[in-house]
């Protein structure tokens, strides 16, 4: 005979209450989430998402001009274009594992484009190298000429805002109080391609990318005047993957990094931008591409030949014609001078051993890795003789690192501020920078 089952059911005069009871709990806690979601949205505003806040969806090629406008920059505190040094970064890691990732993190806006006192010597080799060299370092195809206006329409909005000692707003573009230069951005046509103008006005280089109705980012404009590691004649009118494939050889793009990198241009918003940093070991202190060790200069040469190149970039999205503006900045520090820092010498041993075989060779590792490794180790043997507790390394980090935020990457970026190599300084054409 089957059991009774209705034996151990409960009874509908506990069941009804108690459903009662549940329901209007789930409603409460449903309802809280919700206050507290909207409360967090309108404090914080847009860009929680980093770089990823949603939009409709919409056609590859096709942009409808948003309604955004970047918040006022405040003036930088104290700023100089003789004393402020730059913000150097440090966005290497421990091994013993070399991590493929972006390393996004959020962008505050007060970051944008950093300025410091290199700015004379920056604003000098580039003025000598667009009368060098013009269109050959910076110029505009024509299916950008609207991004290009709007990216300089920006720079002439912001500079004035973070930098009111250097630039002032005028009724017709933007003034260098410095060099008494006067730029009129609102003619038509302008007095030379927008992005020559632009490069002008920052130490960064920078690209602009333009999507086309095949979902892939084209380089059409752009101003890649410093000398650095790739020409933007040979570049241009490039999609984005063969930039970094074809001519770039990153180890891992097409594998690891190639749906992220795609991914983010497609999605990222205009109130959302977002930056990274990269790192080289070179052999000379050149911002030259002759002066990277991948196939330059001699093996293992003198440990003060090296030195640390490191970029801080940068990446938004322009409201007006959804452009994507890609902006570097290049750094080179001495390396005898950076393993002064406190932790650096050992950390930068063990990022640089954790390389695997195809990112050692893109990096040049052979060139150094016997000389330059046993030196970092000799010194990071010397802090810890001296004191250096490595336990409290992180503790160190998060308080240097106080503005990075980041997203998938856990490197620490920044150390104290540092000085012109020796060799730029010498090739300086205006004032050297202060000591």
């Amino acid at each position: 005979m089957a059991p009774d089952l209705t034996l151990y059911l409960p009874s509908p005069l506990f069941v009804i209450p108690f459903a009662a009871l549940l329901l209007w709990a789930s409603v409460r806690v449903l309802r809280s989430i919700y206050v507290r979601a909207g409360t967090s949205s309108a404090r914080s505003g847009p860009s929680k998402a980093g770089g990823l806040s949603k939009r409709p969806p919409r056609e590859p090629g096709t942009w409808k001009p948003v309604d955004f406008r970047r918040p006022v920059a405040p003036p930088y505190p104290d700023w100089s274009v003789h004393t402020t040094k730059p913000l150097p970064y440090r966005p290497f890691n421990y091994g013993p594992k070399y991590h493929i990732t972006m390393g996004l993190r959020r962008m505050p806006w007060d970051e944008w484009i950093e300025l410091d006192n290199h700015f004379e010597y920056f604003h000098a080799e580039k003025a000598r190298r667009l009368a060098e060299i013009g269109r050959k370092c910076a110029r505009t195809e024509p299916e950008a000429l609207e991004a290009a206006y709007e990216l300089l329409e920006e720079f002439s909005d912001y500079l004035p805002q973070r930098y009111p000692s250097l630039f002032k707003r005028t009724t017709v573009g933007i003034d260098n109080l410095l060099t008494g230069e006067h730029f009129n951005i609102v003619e038509r046509p302008l007095k030379e391609d927008p992005m020559q103008m632009a490069a002008r006005l920052l130490q960064d280089d920078f690209a602009l990318l333009v999507e086309k109705a095949d979902g892939q980012y084209y380089l059409f404009a752009g101003a890649i005047v410093m000398p650095g590691l790739w020409n933007l004649d040979e570049r241009m009118g490039m999609p984005l993957s063969q930039i970094h494939i074809d001519h770039g050889k990153v180890p891992g793009f097409k594998e690891k990094l190639e749906r992220g990198v795609m991914s983010l241009f497609r999605r990222i918003q205009p109130d959302a931008p977002v930056q990274r940093n990269t790192w080289y070991i070179q052999g000379l202190d050149s911002m030259d591409a002759e002066g990277f060790t991948k196939g330059a200069g001699e093996k293992n040469m003198p440990v003060d030949n090296f030195h640390y190149r490191s970029e801080r970039q940068s990446i938004r999205r322009l409201p007006r014609t959804g452009a994507v503006a890609f902006l570097f900045r290049t750094y080179i520090v001495p390396v005898i001078d950076m393993v002064e820092e406190p932790y650096v010498p050992g950390r930068l041993a063990s990022a640089i051993r954790s390389w695997d075989d195809d990112m050692a060779d893109y990096k040049g590792r052979h060139t150094f890795d016997d000389v330059l490794l046993p030196y970092l180790d000799g010194k990071h043997s010397a802090q810890v003789a001296n004191g250096l507790d490595v336990s409290k390394e992180d503790e160190l980090r998060n308080d240097i690192d106080h503005r990075s935020d980041e997203l998938d990457t856990r490197s620490s970026t920044r150390g104290a501020r540092h000085e012109l190599p020796p060799v730029l300084a010498s090739q300086h054409v205006g004032k050297r920078p202060s000591e």
